[in-house]
């Protein structure tokens, strides 16, 4: 069965950073290409950044570009999101996403506020 749980999340100051993880079970984790996504209030869930399964191609939507990091680490059955710079407008719940599938985290809430 797969599970998908995330953690990491909290409140931060604008400006500050957090680092979200993801560890993932239930399915080869080294086969498959990962995403991270969110859902601020109201706003419909938007795709945050992408990485292929070995870690050598990532995207990023334009909002986080240059401020986020999407990593892996295989051994460790784990997908991170290193977010820096943070603004209030990258306050929402963060999912992690197996790609090309449904199975989805339960989510990590972040805040972005003084």
């Amino acid at each position: 069965q797969v599970h998908l749980v995330e953690s990491g999340g909290g409140l931060v100051q604008p400006g500050g950073s957090l680092r979200l993880s993801c560890a993932a079970s239930g399915f080869t984790f080294s086969n498959y290409a990962m995403s991270w996504y969110r859902q601020a209030p109201e706003k419909e869930r938007e795709l945050v950044a992408t990485i292929n399964f070995n870690g050598g191609s990532t995207n990023y939507a334009d909002s986080v570009k240059g401020r986020f990091t999407i990593s892996r680490d295989n051994a460790k059955n784990t997908v991170y999101l290193q977010m820096n710079s943070l603004k209030a407008e990258d306050t929402a719940v963060y999912y992690c996403k197996r790609m090309y599938s449904e199975y989805w985290g339960q989510g990590t809430q972040v805040t972005v506020s003084s």
